[in-house]
């Protein structure tokens, strides 16, 4: 690098020749004098304790200080509140879990201590959200943890609930508990009474629905057809099998419209009523069995709330009104 020199002083031009040793010399002189005028003012500072140096550091501390109090003071209150609006989620699970349990009567399993508090007294200081008795970063964390441990506990109780509940609802869905006629009055109950062919005692194992011939008759349950053909004391009898050992029968009926091995759903037609078989009049003879031991139909039906021919079982029952007996 060639550096001219030109002045009013000088008679002719000077040349100045810089080279790549010279520029990296200069370089390093440069900085050697940076870096020891910045040695010679911090050892002046610390030494002769110069009172401007020492406020101007204090005061970048403590801003940086304050910004980060104030970062991490903002970021406990954000994390605090959405700690309780979880809790009080939490809280709005457990009634929302036992109201279901209440209404499927299914009781709930023990739940933690802690989980969800109980009547009684409180107390203890007030500590404002926020304040100096703010929950700190590890409390905060802790609680954090044991919140996480309860929301676990309460989607284990509610999948359980969920499962008994389906459980629940596949029995009952196999139960017979649809009344299998519509508009019905009793002719006669479950239980021994005198037969209307011998005029002596006899069990009769199912109930008798009054109704007139040709009415429809549905399936009380989902189940498979075991049995659709002519009897010779019930005449057109269906039997259907419901699973777990429960069955229903149908029989005197006028004529069927299933055939044994065929698949029915609850609440579907299946025939229609009639005066067949070893019958005094048109009617519908339903039972329930339980590994084949009849039982009383009346229990069942209890269970889907068919109140207004429960009713007229009761009635049918008692002595003040007498009933005709059939089979």
């Amino acid at each position: 690098m060639h550096i001219i020199l030109v002045s009013n002083r000088l008679a002719t031009a000077k040349t100045l020749v810089v080279t790549r040793r010279m520029l990296a010399l200069g370089l390093f002189v440069v900085i050697c004098l940076l870096l020891g005028t910045s040695f010679l003012f911090s050892y002046a500072s610390v030494a002769f304790r110069l009172p401007f140096v020492q406020s101007l550091v204090v005061a970048v501390q403590q801003s940086e200080a304050q910004k980060t109090q104030v970062f991490v003071r903002d970021n406990l209150n954000a994390m605090a509140g959405r700690l309780g609006e979880m809790q009080a989620q939490l809280l709005q699970l457990d009634a929302l879990g036992e109201r279901i349990s209440s209404l499927s009567g299914i009781k709930l399993g023990e739940r933690p201590l802690d989980a969800k508090p109980v009547p009684g007294g409180q107390g203890g200081p007030f500590v404002p959200p926020g304040g100096e008795l703010a929950l700190s970063g590890e409390e905060l964390q802790r609680e954090l943890d044991r919140l996480a441990s309860l929301v676990e506990h309460r989607a284990d109780t509610l999948s359980v609930l969920e499962s008994r509940l389906m459980d629940q609802r596949i029995r009952n869905s196999l139960l017979p508990t649809i009344v299998p006629v519509k508009d019905v009055r009793i002719g006669s109950t479950f239980g021994v009474r005198a037969d209307p062919m011998l005029s002596v005692s006899a069990m009769h194992e199912g109930i008798d629905f009054v109704v007139s011939p040709g009415t429809e008759v549905v399936s009380a349950a989902g189940g498979i057809v075991v049995i659709a053909e002519m009897h010779p004391q019930y005449g057109n009898m269906i039997d259907i099998d419901h699973g777990n050992g429960f069955s229903s029968r149908y029989a005197h009926l006028s004529s069927m419209r299933v055939k044994a091995g065929q698949l029915v759903k609850r609440g579907q037609p299946i025939a229609a009523s009639g005066n067949t078989g070893r019958s005094t009049g048109p009617h519908l003879h339903f039972e329930v069995r339980y590994n084949g031991v009849a039982q009383n139909p009346a229990r069942f039906l209890q269970q889907n709330g068919q109140q207004s021919p429960l009713l007229a079982v009761q009635q049918a029952a008692s002595p003040a009104r007498p009933t005709a007996p059939r089979r």
